[in-house]
């Protein structure tokens, strides 16, 4: 009884710990973001630009680029080979702006050159969204009617968003890696530029590493739950 509650406590702290992380990788992010979004690049180019140019050394020409939305919006649609860049990165010429559209631009080089991890992580956007979104009526609904069978397959659901979650990681630190890479060759960028570059796909790299942090506490959480009913 009394492991029972120490492990309860372990998983309702990791769950805490992460959600920490979270706030402090989101505020780095957004701060380092709009540190660098203020220092342009010597050569000007935009990071609509700079997404082209490497979509099209790749043999990419197929793929749009297209401005989106809001801010740090930024993201490779794979169903509609459509790049989309938010304003500030679009027609951005800055650090930060040619940063995050390298980066976008490397998902799309990963899913054109059959990358596994991106190719994993695709199949299991279906299953992930359904676990997020019936995670808690699952449950609740195992817990409150006690069908174990309910709460296990909320748990099952979760699961796979959790697995979504792992398998992010290895394929952002390696569009961020592409990113860094491309443009050294390039020298599109002098070294200070290319050290600012680094530290924005850095301090965004931690935001998913905090999201893989919260849903492996909540994993655990509702695994310790389970095990004591």
């Amino acid at each position: 009884m009394y492991l029972g509650f120490v492990d309860m406590n372990a998983g309702f702290l990791i769950i805490i710990a992460a959600m920490v992380l979270g706030l402090i990788a989101r505020s780095r992010v957004t701060g380092t973001y709009r540190r660098f979004s203020q220092v342009p690049t010597g050569k000007g180019v935009t990071g609509a630009g700079t997404a082209r140019e490497i979509l099209d050394s790749y043999g990419l020409a197929n793929i749009d680029i297209q401005q989106t939305g809001g801010q740090l919006t930024d993201h490779y649609d794979p169903r509609n080979g459509v790049l989309r860049l938010s304003p500030g990165v679009f027609s951005g010429t800055s650090i930060a702006a040619v940063g995050v559209a390298a980066h976008e631009a490397g998902h799309a080089v990963q899913d054109a050159m059959g990358y596994s991890p991106f190719q994993i992580r695709q199949k299991l956007v279906p299953v992930a969204n359904l676990g997020s979104q019936m995670l808690f009526p699952l449950i609740l609904g195992g817990l409150f009617f006690r069908i174990t069978e309910l709460y296990y397959i909320g748990a099952a659901l979760y699961g796979a968003a959790l697995l979504f979650q792992l398998v992010t990681l290895p394929v952002e630190f390696d569009a961020s890696r592409r990113a860094v890479v491309y443009l050294r060759k390039s020298g599109s960028m002098s070294s200070r530029e290319l050290n600012g570059v680094k530290k924005v796909l850095t301090a965004a790299s931690l935001t998913y590493v905090a999201a893989a942090l919260a849903s492996l506490g909540q994993m655990i959480w509702l695994l310790l739950a389970g095990r004591r009913r």
